[in-house]
């Protein structure tokens, strides 16, 4: 297994404006980032604090200004200091430049509370090649998540919408759904809606329209789903945001989950009941999504 490459940031206001040479001295490698972050950071002991993971082909990050837009936003609802955009596109410059020379590797960009008022910063990057569900397709499970579709609007202190490390939540659907013989979830809202997957996002194809979940509906924007909307309008085919039930889905000629490592899987089955899958039509996704040069 590789050792991560990890450095730290010295958390700039976001408005900061300073030459290279300071800004480069705000980063500091950490090593393999073992024994750097204090037992009382407020990010490990309350899992307050957020992050974004990169994907990188061929040693190129990808979306990294939609990645830094929604770091950005995920701040402002946890009441968190902006990120200054120069500094972390820098230190990812600077964490792809020590990376091994690998096909595909992820970068994860991380703001906690810190402690005592300071709040704590850190980057790191890892190999991350080999993904056989882009072809092989996965199993998927519908899981309640216990919120309504609505709860951005009526609780915003549930913070719906941002990339918070509290993901524990997360995994333990994760656990469940390998319990049931599957390999990932898709999370319902009460009111009965198809919302997201706790570390993607879902696109169905319904009647040649590919469709997905508004973000209003308390979802974490995708920036993998967003390169394949401009992917889409490129082409030519539509696309639209919109609510989707679960007999959307075990309806559609094709669904899958996007995120920004794994890109496209493509979904096989959902609770059991087996759903078509567009081969072709995933490699072209697939082939698009890793071509970026954004």
């Amino acid at each position: 297994m590789s050792v991560p490459i990890v450095f730290l940031l010295d958390v700039l206001p976001a408005d900061t404006v300073i030459d290279d040479a300071d800004l480069a001295a705000t980063i500091t490698p950490a090593g393999d980032g073992s024994g750097v972050l204090s037992v009382f950071d407020l990010g490990p002991a309350r899992g307050d604090g957020i992050f974004e993971t990169i994907g990188v082909v061929d040693r190129h990050p990808q979306s990294v200004e939609a990645h830094l837009d929604r770091l950005t936003e995920s701040a402002a609802i946890l009441d968190l200091p902006a990120p200054n955009h120069a500094q972390w596109r820098l230190a990812i410059s600077r964490a792809i430049a020590e990376l091994p020379d690998v096909d595909q590797s992820a970068v994860r960009l991380v703001v906690t509370r810190g402690s005592g008022g300071r709040p704590t910063a850190w980057i790191s990057a890892t190999p991350a090649d080999g993904f056989p569900e882009r072809e092989n397709g996965i199993e998927v499970v519908l899981l309640d998540r216990g919120l309504a579709s609505d709860v951005q609007e009526r609780s915003p202190w549930l913070l719906a919408g941002a990339k918070t490390l509290s993901y524990a939540v997360n995994m333990a659907a994760l656990r469940e759904a390998h319990r049931r013989g599957a390999d990932d979830v898709l999370f319902l809202s009460s009111d009965g809606f198809v919302l997201e997957g706790p570390t993607s996002t879902v696109v169905v194809r319904i009647g040649g329209t590919f469709v997905t979940p508004p973000p209003s509906s308390g979802i974490l924007p995708g920036t993998t789903q967003l390169a394949l909307w401009a992917h889409l309008v490129e082409q030519g085919l539509p696309h639209e945001y919109r609510m989707l039930t679960p007999e959307d889905v075990h309806g559609a000629e094709a669904v899958w989950l996007l995120s920004s490592v794994r890109l496209a899987a493509p979904v096989r089955a959902v609770d059991g009941r087996p759903l078509p899958m567009d081969a072709g039509l995933t490699a072209q996704i697939n082939d698009a999504l890793r071509s970026r040069t954004d």
